[in-house]
């Protein structure tokens, strides 16, 4: 099968372009991919973490097709696909895993030793993460289909709920991830700094996982709106008051039970001076404010090397956190990607029994491939939503 095919290209620090790109093929280099399938794109997302290379904020190269959050309907299989059938509409992980390697048989499907030459895990459309082609695009190859995908019972229920079902390839499973290992459950209190996308997204998870009281920290008054919205306590941390006594404010206690960093490592500053860059704010905020024996959660992106720093020490991802702390409170912390297969299917299920109604959160927006560009520029400003994007317009508004 051959056909037109258009994605979203990364031109340069912040510049991206839709310009025409190659139709996929079921080939990786020059052997045959009888495992893989082709997908035409049904939704594809905008991602904080491709906003970090757009931002020129990785070594990531131009000419980059984006896209690593993939929604699609299966036109082609190989050979040896036996599970996936052409006409299925599936949910694609942000991981790529080859399901063979020791660590995808343990479920590290996020590290998965097959799938990149340089380092374990792989990713579509995104720096150092194995060259795959990303899927901000109309047309994509997904290999490894039987372990990869996610396949939705019913076309016509998933498309009736893709605003939501969408979230499954990244941010939902990135978002529960956090509060899962944070160790957040019935009737305790979480701290979620950040209310982006995954941040509004582990909010919501928390609150799914029996939370009593979820607090969520930014510095976007539009954001904290949005966080408000589906019944979250909300700290402007503009503000100069230090964060317990916040806490205290709303709790009684000045700590809480768990804590997720859903930042990364553009952190900026509390207070007066929270527009200065202090890449480890967030890992020590969340110390300070997580009670002893507690975990922290860390879903939000740290790089090895950071171009844009503004320390040397930064520029290689060496961070002045204060693990002291940390070691003298017992806490547990948890970091890298999420293994999107170990909660996608379940996330599924939450929303396809009405659980959970996480567009409507994380404030989704479906946008076309062409207004892409300024999709990444809004959502560089700030604005509070998580936009979609539609290929071929088959998204009901």
């Amino acid at each position: 099968m051959s056909a037109a095919n258009r994605g979203v290209i990364y031109m340069g620090a912040g510049h991206v372009e839709v310009q025409p790109i190659a139709f996929p093929e079921l080939a990786l280099g020059d052997r045959k991919c009888q495992h893989g399938v082709i997908l035409k794109v049904v939704t594809t997302n905008i991602c904080g973490s491709d906003q970090h290379m757009v931002r020129g904020r990785t070594t990531a190269p131009a000419g980059m097709v984006l896209g690593h959050e993939i929604t699609g309907e299966v036109i082609e299989c190989g050979r040896d696909v036996e599970f996936v059938s052409v006409g299925d509409i599936v949910s694609v992980p942000f991981n790529i895993a080859c399901g063979r390697c020791r660590n995808c048989k343990e479920g590290q499907t996020g590290i998965c030793l097959n799938v990149n030459p340089a380092r374990p895990g792989a990713a579509y459309g995104y720096v150092d993460m194995g060259g795959w082609v990303g899927g901000q695009s109309e047309y994509v190859m997904v290999p490894y289909a039987d372990f990869n995908l996610l396949k939705f019972p019913d076309r016509d229920i998933a498309m009736d709920k893709i605003r939501d079902l969408t979230l499954l390839s990244d941010i939902f499973p990135t978002g529960f991830h956090g509060c899962a290992t944070a160790g957040v459950g019935p009737g305790s209190t979480v701290y979620i700094a950040g209310a982006g996308p995954v941040g509004l997204a582990a909010a919501v998870s928390a609150q799914l996982l029996g939370a009593a009281c979820v607090i969520v920290g930014d510095m976007n008054p539009q954001r904290l709106d949005q966080a408000k919205s589906f019944g979250c306590e909300t700290l402007d941390l503009r503000q100069d008051t230090p964060m317990p006594d916040m806490l205290e404010s709303i709790l009684g206690e000045r700590e809480v039970d768990s804590a997720v960093d859903a930042v990364g490592f553009e952190a900026r500053c509390h207070g007066h001076n929270h527009a200065h860059e202090q890449p480890a704010t967030v890992l020590n905020a969340c110390m300070d404010v997580t009670r002893a024996g507690g975990q922290i959660g860390i879903p939000g992106l740290y790089v090895t090397e950071d171009p844009g720093a503004e320390s040397q020490e930064a520029q290689h991802g060496n961070l002045s956190m204060r693990l002291g702390q940390g070691w003298a409170k017992s806490h547990s912390f948890h970091t890298g990607q999420c293994p999107v297969m170990k909660y996608h299917r379940q996330l599924m299920q939450a929303i396809l029994f009405d659980k959970v109604n996480l567009a409507d959160a994380v404030n989704v927006e479906i946008i076309s491939l062409d207004e892409a560009p300024r999709g990444y520029a809004d959502f560089d400003g700030g604005v509070a939503k998580k936009f979609v994007i539609d290929p071929h317009g088959s998204v009901a508004a």
